[in-house]
């Protein structure tokens, strides 16, 4: 069964969950090995999970921010690096969905080919400015010769690029005080990727540098002006804790039934009835309990509100990056706790989840940015 034919959001989890196995059973060769989790993403795509949030005109299904959340933790319980990977690509197709900024005939045929199975992602970040959310201006320049803009640069952390059939680059317009976002498609001329990304943690992401090369494209390919650093609110940039979440779920499931079954012969029956170890395991509980209610509660608000409510959203958006991408790297610390030193065992999924949590402290947005814009509407209430 495909996810466009599923009736609810029950049964698009459950199509997950089958998808989740399959994805669980390839992830330690995927990290082991560093390589691009390739037949997962083509089970995506072929399972018709890549154009749930195109809108419904379109040839999608316009679910809502919260399904998309419950739908990407499960993602990331198989697999972090492919939920990650198209948790991007999935929620910048929702966010243009619902913000409606391109010109209409340019998107409809970025939904046309995302139907067809095409995938998206932005080439923001570049090493001299670091994160494009501190609102540095782009090295890569556009400099327009009659009707094409001509682009030069490279772009670093281009997550999901070995499958990219789109990217949005940012660029400084020459000649002018203003930077652009670019929709490049990845066949045009002086295009092409560098193979650079060494991370220990989602290694399987595929955030390769991406060199532009006097790339011509057409004048409406400028889809959208923007400032740099500008802080909007973003409700889509939730599918990033809700992958973290979702590790950190694996993690709490593997150490339960680890506890559940180990039996060293100094006790009588499990570990999981030590209370020093149900200690662990019930703040392990307590934490994902936090997490899901604040994550889908805010989602859930977003997907209530209108336009002017959504942005007054963007403090509590950060808080949920924050809070649950805190709390999900203390699930799995607490989950390597319980199952002692066999977690640091290569063969063992808790040292990657280890490795593969702490990522999230570096998506953005950073927590250093979020503290202080708490800060800031708490002295000024």
């Amino acid at each position: 069964m495909e996810f466009h034919k599923a009736n609810s959001l029950d049964e698009r989890l459950q199509l997950m969950d089958h998808l989740a196995v399959k994805f669980r059973e390839r992830a330690n060769d995927i990290d082991e090995e560093g390589k691009f989790p390739f037949a997962n993403m083509k089970e995506l795509k072929e399972s018709g999970y890549t154009s749930l949030t195109l809108p419904k005109e379109y040839g999608g299904s316009g679910i809502s921010l919260y399904e998309l959340l419950r739908l990407q933790e499960k993602v990331a319980e198989g697999d972090g690096s492919t939920a990650l990977s198209i948790g991007w690509h999935m929620g910048i197709i929702k966010n243009l969905s619902e913000k409606r900024i391109w010109k209409e005939e340019i998107f409809h045929e970025v939904c046309e080919q995302v139907r067809q199975g095409a995938l998206i992602n932005s080439a923001a970040s570049e090493a001299q400015t670091g994160s494009p959310t501190r609102g540095g201006k782009p090295q890569t320049t556009a400099r327009k010769d009659g009707d094409v803009w001509i682009i030069n640069g490279r772009k670093i952390f281009t997550t999901l690029s070995p499958m990219l059939d789109y990217f949005i680059v940012s660029a400084s317009i020459e000649e002018q005080d203003e930077v652009g976002n670019f929709l490049i498609p990845r066949s045009t001329q002086g295009v092409s990727i560098e193979e650079t990304w060494d991370s220990v943690a989602m290694s399987g992401t595929g955030s390769h540098d991406l060199v532009l090369e006097n790339v011509r494209v057409e004048a409406e390919n400028l889809v959208e002006k923007i400032v740099p650093g500008k802080k909007g609110a973003n409700g889509w940039l939730l599918h990033i804790p809700a992958c973290y979440l979702g590790i950190a779920g694996a993690a709490q499931k593997y150490a339960v039934q680890f506890a559940k079954e180990y039996s060293p012969n100094s006790i009588q029956g499990s570990i999981s009835e030590i209370p020093s170890v149900r200690q662990k395991i019930g703040e392990m509980e307590l934490e994902l309990m936090k997490a899901r209610h604040f994550l889908y509660s805010v989602a859930k608000q977003w997907d209530a509100s209108n336009e002017e409510e959504r942005t007054q959203m963007a403090a509590v958006l950060s808080a949920v990056k924050l809070a649950v991408t805190n709390g999900s790297i203390k699930v799995v610390d607490l989950a390597m706790r319980v199952v002692g030193a066999r977690s640091l065992s290569r063969q063992n999924p808790l040292q990657r989840y280890y490795r593969d949590v702490r990522a999230g402290l570096h998506n953005p947005p950073m927590d250093d940015m979020t503290i202080e814009i708490l800060a800031k509407n708490a002295i000024s209430r």
